[in-house]
């Protein structure tokens, strides 16, 4: 049986990211797939799943370690009939280690974070292998042998939606007492301590420090704002409480931001259609046999290229008091999913046919349906469409996903009664709403852009010139 290296997979744009959570120990057995780490930048926090089928030897981080792309998670034996994407371990790979692992159990662990030596929790063979192995490390000048018990202690108990939770509110979960099993730290712990400061109950160590009473609790206060309601709704009626869902939180914090931060504007127009459709739909008939279904957004997403390219503003974004102008097309739609919006990414829609557009969206939504998207195909885009087509509407404010200076929204296209001169025709129209950035561009730029989306959807030969 061999042993391999699972290593840090692509993690799209982030330098390193800080390990908040690990979801499995030394000994446990692990199907292809499965969840191992959960990390979080400062935008997101995700599950790094496995590569190979097998059982953990040993782990190579712990609790606040920052990893990389190709960062080594831990070594894995393989099953038998196991397959692994990793190149395997070096023969010369030590087997004595994972067995000093397998045994710190956690009651040992417990004992060593409560301030009991490490040692005492174990068999005196273990004990002495542990100690012949940790000796070197210790003896070492840059070696703190004060932080090492201390360990656990330091990062709290607490799931990633918390964390997160608790930033946006900062909160310093270290000095929350968690009411969850084992410690944990749950969603009321850290409104119960944040309303307790607010009352002036308890101060937190920052303000201890600085003799501030003044907190950002993110009620509204620190922008001069009437607090956030409290109501008991029980009183009212019967009532069910449910935790949001991980996607909807973290889409929130940066929803929020962004439509705070953002000057938003919308224009809204109309597009004629029908000539589109029933290409469309001809184009369906003839590839029938393919298996590809061509969507009116692949249209959408070619037409908006073009129109990134005559306005090359709305192909931008703001870096401090600089604007930097994208030389490429990568254009994010929204897609809805059982567990919350997410965005993926067609990587240079401009190099693309509306086929291969199409069997990629197709691709890419079934990714996001069933929860697999990794965060490179979630980032990069330069522009993004978001299309309530297949559900109905009219008009919508759309709102700009930074650093992106724009959105277009999209709804269902309906039958028109339209002048042509002479009588009234019916026309299929699409309705469009543009978001975009005051601070970047002005209201004749977007009212040219929209006018210029809505001509080259009426008809798609203008895409050529």
């Amino acid at each position: 049986m061999s042993t391999v290296e699972l290593k840090v997979p692509d993690i799209g744009d982030f330098e390193s990211v800080g390990v908040i959570e690990i979801l499995v120990k030394v000994g446990d057995a692990i199907e292809l797939e499965q969840s191992l780490i959960t990390v979080e930048s400062d935008k997101a926090s995700m599950e790094i799943p496995s590569s190979v089928k097998g059982v953990i030897s040993e782990l190579r981080v712990k609790l606040g370690d920052r990893v990389k792309e190709g960062s080594v998670l831990a070594m894995v034996t393989l099953a038998a009939s196991g397959e692994s994407r990793e190149m395997p371990a070096s023969p010369g790979v030590a087997v004595a280690a994972p067995e000093v692992s397998a045994a710190i159990t956690p009651a040992a662990l417990q004992a060593a974070a409560g301030g009991a030596p490490l040692a005492s929790a174990l068999s005196p063979p273990v004990a002495a292998s542990l100690a012949a192995t940790v000796a070197p490390v210790a003896a070492s000048p840059a070696h703190n042998p004060t932080q090492t018990p201390a360990l656990l202690a330091q990062v709290p108990h607490a799931s990633p939606s918390i964390r997160k939770f608790a930033r946006e509110l900062g909160v310093p979960l270290s000095e929350i007492k968690g009411s969850g099993p084992k410690g944990r730290i749950t969603l009321d712990d850290v409104q119960a301590f944040s309303r307790s400061v607010m009352a002036g109950a308890i101060q937190t160590t920052a303000q201890a420090a600085s003799g501030s009473a003044r907190t950002s609790s993110g009620s509204g206060e620190a922008l001069g704002l009437l607090p956030w309601p409290k109501v008991d709704f029980a009183k009212f009626g019967p009532v069910e409480r449910k935790e949001m869902g991980r996607i909807k939180k973290i889409s929130g914090a940066n929803l929020h931001r962004n439509w705070v931060m953002i000057p938003h504007v919308t224009n809204h127009d109309d597009a004629d259609i029908t000539d589109l459709e029933a290409f469309r739909v001809l184009a369906n008939k003839e590839h029938e046999k393919s298996g590809i279904k061509i969507t009116m957004l692949a249209f959408l997403i070619k037409a908006c290229v073009s129109a990134l390219k005559k306005f090359p503003d709305f192909n931008a974004s703001l870096d401090g008091e600089d604007l930097v102008y994208k030389q490429y097309y990568h254009i994010g739609f929204a897609a809805d999913t059982p567990n919350g919006l997410m965005v993926p990414v067609i990587k240079d829609a401009d190099k693309k046919g509306v086929l291969e557009i199409s069997q990629e969206m197709s691709d890419l939504a079934k990714k996001a349906r069933e929860g697999k998207l990794g965060p490179a195909q979630m980032s990069g885009a330069c522009f993004t469409i978001s299309s309530l087509g297949g559900i109905g509407g009219r008009y919508f404010t759309p709102i700009i996903n930074a650093p992106e200076v724009a959105i277009l929204g999209v709804c269902k296209s309906q039958m028109q009664p339209v002048w042509s001169g002479q009588a009234f025709e019916p026309r299929l129209i699409l309705p469009l709403s543009l978001s975009w950035d005051h601070r970047v561009i002005d209201g004749a730029q977007a009212a040219r852009f929209n006018a210029h989306l809505a001509q080259i959807l009426g008809d798609f030969r203008r895409v050529l010139l």
